[in-house]
C-alpha cells in the first residue's frame, strides 16, 4: 500500500471537531490542522489519537474569546476555520426547536470567524437549517461575518456525489476574502455527476465478518482481511485500504492496517429469533419492528444516524442491516459507507463508535470541499 498526497497548502481551525470527519478532508486535502475544538470528550478521543501532530482541546466554544485564541494557536492565522454545529434543533428528524440552544452554536461558529479571520471558511450542517422556521438563524448568524468576506449562498451536496456509498444531504455555507483568494462560486464545489454511484458491494464486500467483543474494554475489535488479492478488489475497497500521510494516523493502527488487519469489526449479538427475522427482510425494506433498513449489494446506504449522548439519553441511533446476513453493520461497515479509510480507528465502544461516524461530515466530501479551496489559494499564491 501506497501514499500520495502533495505539499502543505494551508492550516485549518476546526470547531465542533468530533473524531475529525471534516478535518480529515481537510489533511487529505493538504492542509494542516493547527487546533479542533469539540466539547464533548469521548466523541473528541479518536481525534487525537488519528491527528497525532494537531492540537485537540476539549473546551466550549461559547466561552472562548480573542485572548484564549492567542493562547490556543499563538499569533498564527489560520487559513480557514471549518466546522459543523450540532444540528439536532435543525433536523428534519427532531422536534426542530426554535428554542433549542444548540441553534446557537451556528452563531458561535461565525463569531469565531470573526475572531480568527481566516481566507476562508466552510460551515456545514442539516437540510433543515434552509427551512422557513429556521433560516432566520442563519441569517442572523451570518451578521456576524465581517464585511470583506464573500459569502456564497447556502446550498445542498450529497455525499453520493463525493463518491461515498451513503447518501447524505447537507448544507454547506463557504466564505472567502476576495483579496486573499481566486473568486469562487457554487459551481466550483459541485463534482462532476459520476457515471454510477459507489454500491455497498463495492464499500463493504471485502471487509471481514464480524468477531466476538473482546474482555478487554480498550481493544479496538482487530480482524484479518480476508485473503482477496489486491487487483481483485474494487476500486474504492483500496481507496479505503491506501496508507495515510505521514503525520497522521495512529502508529498501532497503521502498523496492523500493513499487517493485513482492520478495526471496528465486533459484533451486535442478537438472538436468533432477531437474526432469522433480520436474515428474511427484502433488500430494500424496513424491518416493522426496529426500522432498519436492509441494504443491497448494488444499492446504497440511507444516512447513517448518530443516536444520542448521554446528556440527551444515550439513545442508539436505528442502524442499517447487512444485505444477506442477518445482522446490523459493524463499526468498519458503516465507516467504509460513509468515507474513512481503514486506518482510521475511533473508540472501543460501538455506541460511541456509530456516534462518531453518524456525526460527521464525510471525508471524501471534505476532502472535495478543501480541494477547491487549495486551488484557489495556489492560483493566489502563485500569481
Amino acid at each position: 500500500m501506497t501514499t500520495e498526497f502533495g505539499d502543505t497548502v494551508g492550516t485549518i481551525v476546526d470547531l465542533f471537531c468530533g473524531c475529525g470527519g471534516f478535518s480529515l478532508g481537510a489533511e487529505l486535502a493538504g492542509f494542516r490542522s493547527v487546533a479542533a475544538i469539540d466539547i464533548d470528550p469521548t466523541l473528541q478521543s479518536a481525534y487525537g489519537r488519528n491527528f497525532r501532530t494537531s492540537n485537540a482541546f476539549q473546551a466550549d466554544v461559547t466561552e472562548i474569546e480573542a485572548s484564549n485564541w492567542r493562547h490556543l494557536i499563538g499569533s498564527q492565522r489560520p487559513d480557514g476555520v471549518i466546522g459543523g454545529p450540532p444540528c439536532q434543533g435543525f433536523s428534519w428528524i427532531g422536534k426542530r426547536q426554535n428554542d433549542d440552544t444548540r441553534n446557537s452554536l451556528v452563531h458561535q461558529f461565525f463569531r469565531h470567524v470573526a475572531l480568527l479571520q481566516p481566507k476562508f471558511f466552510i460551515m456545514e450542517n442539516v437540510e433543515g437549517l434552509l427551512h422557513p422556521d429556521k433560516v432566520g438563524v442563519l441569517n442572523a448568524a451570518l451578521e456576524a461575518v465581517p464585511g470583506r468576506y464573500t459569502v456564497l449562498p447556502p446550498f445542498v451536496l450529497n455525499a453520493l456525489d463525493f463518491g461515498a456509498a451513503t447518501s447524505r444531504r447537507r448544507v454547506v455555507v463557504i466564505g472567502y476574502d476576495p483579496a486573499e483568494m481566486s473568486a469562487l462560486s457554487e459551481s466550483d464545489f459541485r463534482p462532476c455527476p459520476p457515471s454510477k454511484y459507489t454500491t455497498v458491494r463495492e464499500a463493504i464486500s471485502d471487509l471481514p465478518s464480524p468477531i466476538a467483543e473482546s474482555a478487554d474494554r480498550k481493544d479496538f475489535g482487530w480482524a484479518k482481511y480476508p485473503r482477496t488479492p489486491e487487483q481483485q478488489l474494487p476500486a474504492y475497497a483500496q481507496m479505503m485500504r491506501r496508507l495515510p500521510p505521514s503525520h497522521i494516523g495512529h502508529v498501532e493502527a497503521i502498523e496492523r492496517n500493513m499487517a493485513g488487519m482492520v478495526s471496528g469489526v465486533v459484533r451486535t449479538r442478537h438472538s436468533p429469533e432477531i437474526t432469522r427475522r433480520y436474515a428474511n427482510i427484502v433488500g430494500g425494506k424496513i424491518d416493522p419492528i426496529t426500522k432498519s433498513y436492509k441494504l443491497e449489494w448494488d444499492g446504497q446506504c440511507p444516512t447513517l444516524r448518530a443516536g444520542t449522548g448521554a446528556e440527551r439519553g444515550a439513545f442508539q441511533a436505528v442502524r442499517p442491516l447487512h444485505p444477506t446476513k442477518g445482522r446490523v453493520i459493524t463499526v468498519r461497515e458503516a465507516a467504509r459507507l460513509q468515507g474513512f479509510p481503514d486506518w482510521f480507528t475511533f473508540h472501543p465502544t460501538k455506541w460511541h463508535s456509530f456516534r462518531m461516524i453518524g456525526n460527521s461530515v464525510s471525508p471524501l466530501v471534505s476532502s472535495g470541499l478543501l480541494g477547491r479551496i487549495a486551488s484557489s489559494l495556489k492560483l493566489e499564491l502563485a500569481a
